[in-house]
């Protein structure tokens, strides 16, 4: 490695990289947003991987239906990284079916909330009150699963494995890249799908979501960032590193907002989102608890896929099933909406609350049983 290389490497491994990096996601987030994104979502890789479902026809929810490039350039991106700093290396078989079943369950969670930890900041950033009730679930989900590490807690560890492994997610991210482009259409009524309307219809011009995707992909590989990380690392060290890039984005995205007029306090109605505060709370306390016991949340999944991980890969088409499974059995939150100027409160059906409590249960399984003996 160039001394050039390893003064980069010094320089991201140091808060002020990871501040940078917070920096920068906050600001491009915002401006996505201001590019055409739907409001409070410039990224939300929830959201997008759901879009990316419905788009490939795994859920016929017709107003979430968007192959997004930011999705495709974060694997990428954190590919290019790898690569250049010598870090991509090919490995797999850490309990890979435990992990794609928590990225089903993540989903339902995020789904149930409209939004994954990183849309959670963005909302609150362009205020979105109920985004408060979402962090704290995900604080205390993240909680549960720090006692389970505490305890023993392993998936195991991944295995050195052939080349192939590793760039098979950076390769399924490069052909939906060429569906985006060309936009093929299958048969009459087959995929892929984009929607007309709705969130799904809101997006950024292409070439700026895919460069935005490309930077983040990159910055966060080199500086590791991750928001359940930071939570965790808190918890278990009292380790502020990675919560100063997390905090660094709200903030930047707050400002940005505020510079750009996409600032609005309340509760309700709020864009894409719904004021059931208990369900906010729950949805993203089990996500948080999943993102725990699979190791990272669902933008570092997608960046450690980018790096050759494939068990993150695997977790990152686990949340992709969990996003048709959530719109094909109704189990998604319904956002608040004004009809006629009387607000209705949206909130979660009977089946999406049953989902939460299930995946609670077999979270909480996972974690007791997989818990190795601490000597």
């Amino acid at each position: 490695m160039s001394h050039q290389y390893e003064g980069l490497t010094r320089f991201f491994a140091s808060r002020k990289g990871i501040i940078f990096a917070g920096a920068v996601i906050g600001l491009f987030a915002s401006l996505l947003q201001k590019f055409g994104n739907p409001p409070n979502m410039g990224i939300c890789v929830a959201c997008f991987e759901r879009d990316i479902a419905g788009a490939l026809g795994l859920h016929r929810a017709a107003v979430v239906q968007y192959l997004r490039p930011e999705i495709m350039g974060f694997v990428l991106g954190a590919a290019i990284a790898a690569l250049l700093f010598g870090e991509f290396k090919a490995r797999a078989g850490s309990a890979p079916i435990v992990r794609f079943f928590l990225g089903i369950f993540a989903m339902i969670g995020a789904l149930v909330f409209l939004g994954c930890p990183w849309r959670a900041l963005l909302r609150l950033a362009g205020g979105d009150l109920n985004a408060i009730a979402g962090l704290a679930g995900l604080t205390v989900g993240i909680l549960i699963g720090v006692q389970f590490l505490k305890s023993g807690y392993n998936l195991g560890r991944a295995q050195k494995t052939y080349p192939v492994v590793g760039w098979l997610m950076p390769g399924l991210m490069i052909l939906l890249l060429l569906f985006r482009l060309v936009r093929p259409k299958f048969g009459e009524g087959a995929a892929i799908f984009f929607s007309e309307s709705g969130p799904g219809s809101l997006h950024a011009p292409l070439l700026i979501s895919l460069a935005v995707g490309l930077l983040i992909g990159f910055l966060a590989q080199r500086t590791r960032f991750c928001t359940m990380g930071s939570i965790r690392d808190i918890i278990l060290m009292g380790d502020t590193h990675l919560i100063s890039g997390v905090g660094t984005l709200l903030v930047t995205a707050f400002v940005v907002n505020l510079i750009l007029g996409q600032v609005k306090f309340g509760f309700a109605p709020q864009p894409v989102a719904h004021s059931s505060h208990l369900w906010n709370f729950l949805g993203m306390a089990l996500s948080g608890l999943a993102f725990a016991l699979a190791g990272g949340c669902p933008g570092r999944q997608l960046f450690l896929a980018g790096e050759g991980d494939g068990d993150s890969g695997v977790f990152v088409l686990g949340m992709i099933v969990g996003a048709g499974i959530s719109h094909n059995f109704m189990l998604a939150g319904r956002p608040d909406a004004l009809v006629e100027g009387v607000l209705q409160v949206g909130g979660i059906s009977s089946a999406g609350m049953l989902a939460v409590i299930f995946g609670f249960a077999v979270c909480l399984v996972i974690g007791f049983t997989m818990r190795e003996k601490l000597s």
